[in-house]
């Protein structure tokens, strides 16, 4: 097989969901609620959702043939290919849906077990973060890497996944332990765009659980480009398998480690 460069084919996605991206820009002026469709509780999805997704699809799959798909909602299919690409056509539905930012696309490549690209196109901002293994992580064209800040100065982002009933225990629990210990704790409604302002050195940490992979593979790689740390609640480095992902700037990733040991089965 001829073999991908990396950094063509990174630049290549970031202009296909810039593209979805001001698709997803028009409609928001004329979206109108009462398509929106309820997937579980407090889940939604709606025609952008998919008429983005299959934009994505269509484009990717002429950009790289060989590939597989795993997406949010289920327009493509991964059969054990070598290469497959994990896409979320609309991050922060319920961001979108509110007119409240932000919300964006992400798009991962994935070799077997390894991330090798990642690109997140925040639609509001107009800020394209992305990466490629070993390639470091950039937005709209300039580097970016993650804080050195310690836990007291540490700005943090604790979000609130759908499956509120399991996971309450735990959100409570992050907040009564780093409430007025560390600067501040922030709710993005975006997993993806929470990973990148980590890579970016907006945020120092993030952590969250009940996620499906097209939530976090490109940020993750982001992260890990940028200088930061992407874990499981467990510390493992086999979060790409799981439902939960801890990052951060590395500094402050023990303690939050600590803070979500009753919580990593």
């Amino acid at each position: 097989m001829e073999q991908i460069d990396l950094k063509t084919l990174t630049l290549s996605v970031c202009d296909i969901a810039k593209r979805a991206g001001s698709f997803i820009r028009q409609e928001r002026t004329r979206f109108h609620a009462e398509r929106i469709e309820r997937k579980h509780a407090h889940d939604y999805v709606s025609y952008v959702d998919k008429q983005s997704e299959q934009f994505i699809v269509a484009q990717l799959r002429d950009l790289l043939p060989q590939a597989g798909f795993i997406t949010e909602e289920g327009s493509a299919t991964h059969a054990n290919e070598q290469y497959c690409w994990v896409i979320d056509p609309l991050d922060g539905t319920t961001n979108f849906i509110h007119q409240f930012p932000p919300y964006a696309i992400s798009i991962a490549l994935m070799k077997g077990q390894s991330i090798i690209v990642g690109v997140v196109y925040e639609i509001c901002a107009d800020e394209c973060f992305w990466a490629w293994q070993g390639g470091g992580a950039w937005l709209n064209g300039k580097p970016i890497g993650v804080s050195r800040s310690a836990i007291e100065d540490a700005l943090l982002c604790f979000q609130l996944p759908y499956n509120s009933d399991a996971y309450s225990p735990v959100a409570q629990s992050l907040i009564r332990q780093f409430y007025g210990r560390a600067a501040s704790i922030r709710m993005m409604g975006s997993a993806a765009i929470a990973l990148c302002y980590v890579a970016a050195g907006r945020l120092d940490g993030y952590a969250e659980k009940y996620l499906g992979p097209w939530d976090f593979m490109a940020g993750a790689l982001i992260v890990s480009e940028a200088g930061g740390q992407c874990t499981d609640f467990a510390g493992t480095s086999r979060f790409p398998k799981g439902n939960s992902i801890v990052a951060s700037n590395g500094n402050i990733h023990q303690e939050l480690l600590e803070a979500l040991s009753c919580y990593a089965v």
